[in-house]
C-alpha cells in the first residue's frame, strides 16, 4: 500500500533554498554608472579631452606662441583651425592651452574641497562656538563676490597658474563647507560613531578615519563639479585679462582674441567649445555619480 505524498511547507522550502549573496556596494554603484547613458558620454568626451591634452604636446613639439601664418588665416588652409590675430596656430594653442586650464581646474577644485571639508567637519562635529564662528566666516566669503575677490587677489599677487588656482580655491570652498557640516551633523550621532566615543578614540581619528569616509559620497560629487566651475572661473579671469601671459590657456586665447571675433570668430568659438565640451563632460560625470552614490537611485535600478 502506498504512502501518500507529504507536503513540504513553503516556508521550508525557501529556508533550504540557497540565497544568492547580496553584492557589494562599490559594484553597485559601478553598475548603476556604467549604466548611465550620460554618464558613459560624459567619461568618453573626458577621456578624448584628457588624451589630446596630455600626449598631444608631446607629438607636435610645436611652441604655441610661434607666429607661423598671417594674422586671422581662416581654417581649411595649411592650419586646420586657422590663426589668431597675431598669425599663431589656434590648433597648437588648443592643444598645449588644454592642459593649463585642466590643472588650474583641479588643483582649485582640491584646494576648494580641502577648504570646505575641514570648515564642514569642524563645525559639524564640535558644533556650539565652533559652528558659530566657522559658519559666520562661511557666510562672510559667501557673500563676496565670487568673480571680483579672485581678481583682486590675483592682481595682489602677480596672475600666474598658482595664483589663478589658489585665487578661485578660496573663494569657491563655501558650498562644499555646508554640505560637509550637514554631512557630520547628520553622521556623529550613529552607533559607529559612539562606539568608537566609548573605546576612548581621539577627536582626530574619529572625524578623520571614522565619519568622513562615511560622508565621501556627496562631497565626490561635489569635487566633481568644482572642477568644472574652476575651469569657467580661469577661462573668466583670461577673458578679463588675468590671466597668465607666459602660458597658453583656452581662456588666454579668448580674452587675447575677444577685440576680433567677428573677424576671427574662430580664434574665440573653437576654444569656447573647448570649455564647454570639458564642463559638461564633468557636469554628466558628477551627475552620474549622485546617481551611483545615492542609495535611493541604487534601489530603483
Amino acid at each position: 500500500m502506498s504512502q501518500a505524498p507529504v507536503a513540504v511547507p513553503a516556508s521550508a522550502t525557501l529556508a533550504t533554498a540557497p540565497r544568492k549573496a547580496p553584492a557589494r556596494p562599490s559594484y553597485e554603484a559601478l553598475r548603476v554608472f556604467a549604466r548611465n547613458p550620460g554618464a558613459m558620454l560624459g567619461v568618453l568626451l573626458l577621456a578624448v579631452i584628457l588624451a589630446v591634452t596630455l600626449f598631444g604636446p608631446a607629438l607636435m613639439q610645436a611652441d604655441p606662441f610661434e607666429i607661423v601664418s598671417a594674422p586671422m588665416d581662416p581654417p581649411g588652409g595649411e592650419l586646420w583651425l586657422g590663426s589668431d590675430y597675431l598669425g599663431r596656430d589656434v590648433l597648437t594653442g588648443m592643444v598645449y592651452g588644454g592642459r593649463a586650464t585642466l590643472l588650474v581646474g583641479v588643483v582649485a577644485a582640491v584646494l576648494s574641497m580641502a577648504i570646505g571639508v575641514t570648515v564642514g567637519a569642524l563645525a559639524g562635529y564640535y558644533g556650539g562656538w565652533v559652528d558659530e564662528t566657522l559658519m559666520r566666516i562661511t557666510e562672510f566669503f559667501q557673500v563676496l563676490p565670487a568673480l571680483l575677490f579672485a581678481m583682486v587677489l590675483v592682481t595682489l599677487f602677480s596672475p600666474s597658474l598658482a595664483t589663478i588656482a589658489v585665487a578661485i580655491g578660496v573663494v569657491s570652498w563655501t558650498g562644499t563647507a555646508r554640505l560637509a557640516r550637514g554631512e557630520f551633523l547628520r553622521l556623529k550621532r550613529r552607533e559607529y560613531v559612539l562606539a568608537e566615543r566609548v573605546i576612548g578614540a581621539s577627536n582626530a581619528r574619529i572625524i578623520w578615519r571614522v565619519i568622513l569616509p562615511n560622508a565621501l559620497a556627496p562631497l565626490i560629487v561635489s569635487a566633481t563639479l568644482a572642477i568644472g566651475t574652476a575651469i569657467l572661473f580661469e577661462a573668466g579671469l583670461s577673458f578679463l585679462g588675468l590671466g597668465d601671459p607666459n602660458v597658453m590657456s583656452w581662456g588666454l586665447m579668448i580674452g587675447s582674441n575677444r577685440p576680433y571675433i567677428l573677424a576671427a570668430w574662430w580664434a574665440v568659438t573653437l576654444p569656447g567649445a573647448a570649455i564647454f565640451v570639458t564642463v559638461l563632460a564633468v557636469s554628466l560625470i558628477g551627475d552620474g555619480l549622485n546617481d551611483a552614490l545615492n542609495p535611493n537611485s541604487r534601489g530603483r535600478a
